[in-house]
């Protein structure tokens, strides 16, 4: 995506970008696309120009996966399939089935209660994102959930560079019976009001220990997703120098704002979530769904986003990413008619809006975004 409108010099920083990773020629090959490439057409962010593992060239690489504002500009689609990045501190993806922590973080998010279905509700949530959030994650791996088998091509333990996955390669890991294995509503201060990368991975950390995640092995197939409330700008969300939904990362990454969190239980992938809906359609409002009933759209589609991209590049960017940087979902953010366009998706627990995610089998080997594949194990 590309969110500056200088287009003409932000052609000259991919370039760089692209030079720098020892692709010149892909660079060369790609100019023609981007010169065609249309002006951005909703809010811009001038700092931020190759979101995904490349990261944000002035300054922020740690905002790997980063959802991009709708309107801010177009993904990089179809010019290179996903790339193995050969694995940080021996992990590329998550291997085994995929277990998620939600970390409700401050006191702002109120009093905690339970709804009918089990789940836990909270005051300070206006727009009920909690409880969709909780039945999202207990249903995927449910009533035939293909939306997880696009994930499930990717694999660790091959060769840095590879594009795909040979027979009995270690694959990304299906989350038979539901990815959610915790929620934490921790009051026990208020969340910042612009929080840095450090103390979201800092409260990730803390969510390690009030778990019980007390080891790497124990940790070895996790996420935690740190969900700031409602009126909050964690890293500098929704405000007009950060136009961004959410990004994902890990503990051991020193160029977090702040510096790395000290992490005794070993490297621990978190997402910055922010309340997404303060955003409105800037982040996904009634993508999907029209009237009230589409308010939350932005809910599951960007956190469904963050979700696959850490599954597949759990400490970025050991895993998945193309020659630009963009990792799965980065590839097929905010499409909204044809092949991959963004849908509901019905699980055991209800009906989903989700976008779809990059498959480097698609198309006989040509790559594209799919909401649909058949698990691979």
């Amino acid at each position: 995506m590309n969110p500056n409108p200088d287009r003409t010099g932000n052609r000259r920083v991919r370039a760089r970008v692209l030079a720098a990773l020892g692709v010149a020629a892909l660079a060369s090959a790609m100019a023609p696309a981007l010169a065609a490439q249309a002006a951005p057409v909703g809010p811009t962010d001038p700092s931020v120009t190759v979101p995904g593992g490349a990261g944000d060239l002035a300054g922020h690489p740690y905002r790997h996966g980063l959802v991009q504002t709708l309107g801010a500009g177009l993904p990089n689609l179809g010019l290179n399939n996903l790339r193995y990045g050969g694995g940080t501190s021996g992990v590329g993806v998550t291997t085994g089935a995929p277990k998620v922590y939600l970390v409700f973080w401050g006191s702002q998010w109120g009093t905690a209660g339970t709804d009918a279905k089990g789940n836990t509700t909270l005051t300070g949530d206006p727009q009920g994102t909690a409880p969709i959030l909780q039945g999202f994650f207990k249903g995927l791996g449910t009533n035939g959930d293909s939306w997880s088998g696009v994930m499930t091509q990717y694999c660790e333990g091959v060769a840095s560079g590879a594009t795909s996955c040979p027979s009995g390669s270690a694959h990304v890991g299906y989350p038979t019976g539901g990815a959610l294995a915790g929620v934490w509503a921790d009051p026990s201060a208020p969340a910042p009001a612009q929080a840095t990368g450090n103390q979201i991975g800092a409260e990730a950390v803390k969510a390690a220990g009030h778990f019980g995640n007390t080891t790497a092995a124990a940790n070895r197939n996790v996420q935690y997703v740190v969900l700031s409330p409602t009126g909050t700008h964690p890293d500098g969300f929704n405000t007009t120098t950060s136009q961004f939904c959410a990004w994902h990362d890990y503990t051991g990454d020193t160029s977090l704002s702040g510096g790395a969190p000290t992490s005794p239980y070993g490297p621990l992938a978190f997402t910055n979530e922010p309340y997404v809906t303060d955003a409105g359609s800037s982040c996904g409002s009634n993508f999907v769904n029209p009237g009230p009933s589409g308010v939350t759209d932005g809910v599951t589609i960007v956190e469904g986003h963050e979700y696959a991209e850490t599954i597949t590049d759990q400490f970025p960017a050991g895993g998945w990413t193309d020659l630009t940087g963009y990792e799965n979902g980065d590839k097929c953010a905010w499409i909204s008619s044809g092949q991959g366009a963004s849908q509901n998706i019905t699980l055991s627990t209800g009906s989903y809006p989700v976008q779809s995610t990059w498959a480097n089998d698609f198309n006989g080997g040509s790559g594209g975004c799919e909401v649909s594949h058949s698990t691979v194990s």
